[in-house]
């Protein structure tokens, strides 16, 4: 699986079905080259698309379970290969690293919001 179609999915994981437009704003693709990658992710069962109940003409994406279930699978490899690396650290590496959490956190805030756009 491309990065783009692994943020795509985390990205709706995150913040629930999108537009293709902003999907593609988000992770900065151009909206032809969503709607292909969308397509792909739909064939492979990963995201369906849905009418927004709001507006008759928007179509969204959104996650299948298959998508969530992707997600939340790689997530738990990311997080399994951190504990193994973290346990051949030194325990000064380990307090380093324990101290810099709050800077951590929020630098995956910015990235995040930088991810999502401005607020509508």
């Amino acid at each position: 699986m491309s990065l783009t179609s692994a943020a795509t999915l985390a990205t709706l994981d995150r913040t629930g079905p999108r537009r293709i437009t902003d999907l593609a704003a988000v992770e900065g693709v151009t909206q032809p080259a969503m709607t292909a990658l969308v397509r792909v992710m739909e064939k492979s069962g990963l995201v369906e698309r849905r009418g927004d109940a709001s507006d008759k003409r928007v179509t969204l994406v959104c996650l299948t379970e298959a998508g969530a279930s992707y997600v939340r699978t790689r997530h738990q490899t990311g997080v399994h290969a951190f504990e193994r690396l973290i346990g051949e650290l030194t325990g000064d590496e380990v307090e380093a690293l324990m101290a810099a959490l709050p800077a951590l956190k929020h630098l995956a805030e910015l990235e995040s919001q930088d991810r999502e756009g401005p607020k509508q």
